[in-house]
């Protein structure tokens, strides 16, 4: 029986939240999650791990795209980081702490958990332990996901009863450039789903017809799918996933 809230498979998911770059509401900034709970969508958001070990809402590894400032988001202290005006907006950089207050249950949270080494291998554990301290107590619908499957593995020896799923791709070079062909070979196959107890898919929708996505779906895995851009790709994706990731648009 999977622990996936049935509520993450109602309502299309805002993408980093309900983001409009034209109206300055950016990517995963309290701005774009106060508009996905005023239209009622779930979030997706992503979280990077700070250098003194407080998971920061922020997609990249790096602050050069999103912010004024360069360098490793790890290289710096969260209230640094905290200090740091988002690129394009005027909301700063917010920890997971700061957005569990903001939404406080009023949607359900898909949350991230970006690869700390680059190659998608072994984990420390340290971003799975800071992630789930921080929601202990927390009274709203989560799930945990990731690309690196031994991510989701560590949340699931540290938390037997979160909800938790594996991101696929077709993990392709062009893609994944920096992460080694014979593990994105392994990847690719989407290895470990069951031996970790995984409770969802999230799949690329360019690449759901990928034989063990299907094996999946047909066992009852639920399936959500990334990023949709438009109704017609949404209307194609449906056909496989159960819902959808979303951005650009009214989904």
């Amino acid at each position: 029986m999977t622990r996936l809230p049935s509520a993450f498979l109602t309502r299309p998911i805002a993408h980093r939240g309900l983001h409009n770059k034209a109206e300055g509401v950016i990517e995963n900034s309290p701005s774009a999650f106060a508009a996905a709970m005023a239209a009622g969508y779930p979030i997706e958001l992503d979280l990077q791990l700070s250098r003194d070990g407080v998971p920061m809402v922020f997609h990249d590894d790096t602050l050069d795209r999103l912010t004024a400032e360069t360098g490793a988001v790890r290289g710096r202290d969260a209230a640094d980081l905290q200090a740091l005006t988002i690129k394009g907006g005027t909301d700063r950089l917010p920890t997971l702490a700061q957005v569990l207050d903001q939404v406080n249950g009023a949607v359900p949270l898909l949350i991230e958990l970006k690869d700390q080494h680059g190659a998608m291998g072994d984990t420390d554990g340290a971003l799975e332990r800071a992630a789930l301290d921080v929601l202990k107590g927390y009274d709203g619908a989560f799930a945990l996901m990731s690309f690196n499957p031994s991510m989701v593995a560590k949340v699931a020896e540290l938390s037997p009863d979160t909800p938790r799923g594996i991101i696929g791709c077709a993990w392709r070079k062009i893609d994944e450039p920096h992460v080694p062909v014979d593990r994105r070979a392994e990847l690719a196959t989407i290895p470990g789903f069951e031996d970790m107890d995984a409770d969802f898919l999230s799949h690329d929708h360019t690449n759901l017809d990928a034989p063990r996505v299907e094996q999946l779906k047909a066992r009852g895995v639920p399936i959500l799918c990334w990023t949709i851009r438009s109704a017609e790709q949404e209307r194609l994706s449906r056909k496989v996933a159960d819902n959808i990731t979303f951005e650009g648009y009214a989904a």
